[in-house]
């Protein structure tokens, strides 16, 4: 997702993440960075830039911050893939391209000028921006021109690398149509995820019941088995409890004709030789509340290395994540005013 920080803007390109609240970029000076292309933003040259104090509340809403040099925010974020950043916590003005032509910017934003970095980041992105529901999130502090309200299309894997995903917000991120579905979103802590309720998967004409661990935190006001999954788009894959994915895999194998194959990394526990990238699997639903979402061939089984094929539906002991391979294809609104998620199947290369 492109945006521009400061004055003069800077455009920086970051990763748009709804399992997080922070956005942050890569700053100068870099004690430790990731390669990225584009220069570092240099924070010295942007005349809207300050720091954030330590009391201030943006920076006692993030868990793992501390207090460094007389009274400087800085924060230490980490993430599941054991990727990082640290640095100051500040403020900026931030500018957003829009469907108008005519850019919309924001004072005021706070964010992270990281200095420490690292992780698993490639060389087109210089951050991240966090889309999450917690305090210091992007949509909250953009609350009063959005109100509530933004979108995202995700392209496939295999996509061609000159077309990005593109992200709304505000009135322009309403999802609507013939073919819409849209889903309860789940209040419950922590505020950061977005957690809906998923009712069973199917396989061809066999559908599987999904029966959630009871590890999670009840949603609030309501019953412990809604909220049973999160829908995040900074992570790729998607995980399901041992037992139930058991089940799936067990599913997909009886229908499934090509040859088995073990995967190499290790990462995934379903494999298949595969000449073209592809195989004969039979469709795979997602049943969410009230929307039955088909997934596409490309995203649940995906090409991993030449020759083999891989289901990206993975276990996990943890939280259950419905990832970004999965949302691939799809228009997805996210509604914070209705409590609700849409989707639209659509065609993200060409939205």
């Amino acid at each position: 997702m492109k945006l521009s920080i400061g004055t003069p803007p800077v455009e920086i390109l970051a990763i748009a993440d709804t399992g997080s609240d922070l956005t942050w970029t890569q700053c100068k000076p870099c004690e430790n960075c990731f390669q990225q292309s584009t220069p570092l933003f240099d924070y010295k040259k942007s005349s809207t830039y300050t720091t954030v104090g330590c009391n201030a509340d943006e920076c006692t809403s993030i868990t793992s911050s501390s207090c460094v040099r007389g009274n400087v925010c800085e924060y230490q974020m980490s993430y599941g893939d054991q990727s990082h950043s640290i640095g100051d916590l500040a403020f900026d003005k931030f500018t957003f391209p829009s469907t108008s032509g005519k850019n919309v910017s924001i004072p005021h934003v706070a964010f992270g000028c990281g200095h420490n970095n690292g992780g698993t980041f490639n060389n087109y992105t210089s951050g991240i921006i966090g889309l999450g529901g917690g305090e210091v999130s992007i949509i909250n502090q953009l609350d009063k021109q959005i109100n509530g309200k933004f979108s995202y299309c995700l392209i496939p894997l295999e996509s061609i690398s000159n077309v990005t995903s593109h992200i709304n917000f505000g009135t322009s991120a309403v999802v609507s149509g013939t073919d819409v579905v849209s889903t309860p979103l789940i209040k419950k802590e922590p505020s950061t995820f977005y957690y809906l309720t998923l009712e069973g998967v199917s396989v061809g004409n066999k559908t599987l019941e999904f029966k959630s661990s009871k590890t999670g935190p009840a949603a609030i006001g309501g019953d412990e088995d809604e909220g049973n999954i999160i829908i995040d788009s900074g992570t790729t894959l998607t995980f399901l409890p041992n037992d139930f994915y058991l089940n799936l895999e067990s599913t997909l194998v009886d229908s499934i004709g090509a040859t088995k194959k073990d995967d190499p990394s290790g990462i995934f526990g379903l494999c298949y030789e595969s000449e073209d990238g592809t195989i004969d699997a039979p469709t795979i639903i997602a049943h969410f509340t009230d929307a039955d979402l088909e997934l596409s061939p490309s995203s649940t089984f995906a090409q991993v290395e030449e020759g083999l094929v891989c289901l990206t539906i993975v276990p996990a002991d943890q939280l259950a994540i419905f990832g970004n391979l999965a949302q691939a294809n799809f228009l997805i609104g996210y509604d914070l005013v209705a409590n609700k998620i849409s989707f639209k199947p659509t065609d993200c290369t060409k939205y």
